[in-house]
């Protein structure tokens, strides 16, 4: 019963944030009804705006009809990270200083979603609310809030600086190589990956070692280290982008110490011998030093 309810769980999410993404045929119905220029010129105006927030309203109370319980949450979440990819992707396509923070949105937005879908197809046992990491840590939440008022300030008081396009892009890169990085770390380690740190060994759990596994012995979080960063570096956030790399730094060194300190109790002298041929992938990051 538990597997076949966080399969339609999945399933559901898939529902809502496409459901949420369909906010980017609004500007399109009205662009062939109006002759309105397609994005642009309908986001500054005040009809456009309008129009975009009746549809959110619209389509959270249709998620509260279709859906009770434990799926409604599920529903609303998904459902809120798709309206937010859609309107990321409608402020990329303006040609206003606000472009490149439409890239954010959708990094944003589409990493929470799919850490919960990708989270359902391989090891649905664990999948929770908790797989979005909406609500991560307090810290992850003072970050982000800290990086809209960064571009919020600087966009106002410097406006040039988040014109550097070229360093956007550069940004985006390691936003798509981290996320793509991570994910296939997930998918490789199937049922394997857990968001938590698990200090007891299941049955099923084997100390995998193919694939990224081969060439980073944490993956996932080198993909997740190099992606915040460049959330910030597509945002042209200096102070943010110092501030996200001490802070990931530290987070994930003290994140691997304790991960390795399980996996040596689960695995022995097969997890010190992989340890030796693969690096963290981390830089300055070694992991547990104890050797037998």
């Amino acid at each position: 019963m538990a597997g076949n309810r966080t399969v339609l769980e999945g399933r559901v999410s898939i529902k809502c944030f496409i459901l949420g993404f369909c906010v980017v045929l609004i500007p399109i119905i009205s662009s062939v009804a109006a002759r309105v220029a397609l994005a642009s010129d309908y986001l500054t105006g005040t009809w456009g705006k309008i129009a975009i927030a009746v549809y959110l309203v619209v389509i959270n109370g249709l998620v509260l009809v279709l859906y009770k319980g434990p799926i409604y949450k599920v529903a609303v979440r998904a459902c809120f990270l798709g309206f937010t990819f859609g309107c990321g992707l409608l402020v990329s396509l303006t040609q206003t200083t606000w472009t490149h923070f439409g890239w954010y949105m959708c990094s944003l937005s589409f990493f929470h979603y799919s850490e919960y879908l990708v989270t359902a197809m391989i090891n649905p046992q664990s999948l929770s609310l908790d797989s979005f990491l909406l609500n991560h840590s307090l810290e992850y939440t003072v970050a982000a809030l800290s990086s809209w008022v960064e571009f919020t300030v600087e966009i106002l008081l410097f406006p040039g600086l988040k014109q550097w396009r070229w360093v956007s892009l550069m940004g985006l890169l390691m936003v798509v190589c981290g996320e793509c990085l991570r994910k296939s770390a997930m998918l490789t380690a199937g049922s394997n990956f857990n968001h938590i740190v698990q200090n007891e060994k299941a049955q099923s759990h084997v100390l995998v070692t193919s694939g990224v596994y081969s060439c980073f012995r944490h993956p996932s979080y080198v993909g997740w280290f190099y992606w915040s960063i460049g959330t910030q570096v597509v945002l042209c956030n200096p102070v943010c982008v110092l501030g996200y790399t001490l802070a990931s730094w530290r987070f994930f060194r003290e994140r691997i110490e304790e991960e390795e300190m399980s996996l040596i109790l689960f695995f022995g002298e097969e997890y010190f011998e992989y340890k030796r041929k693969v690096p963290t992938g981390l830089p300055f990051i070694q992991g547990m030093c104890v050797e037998p």
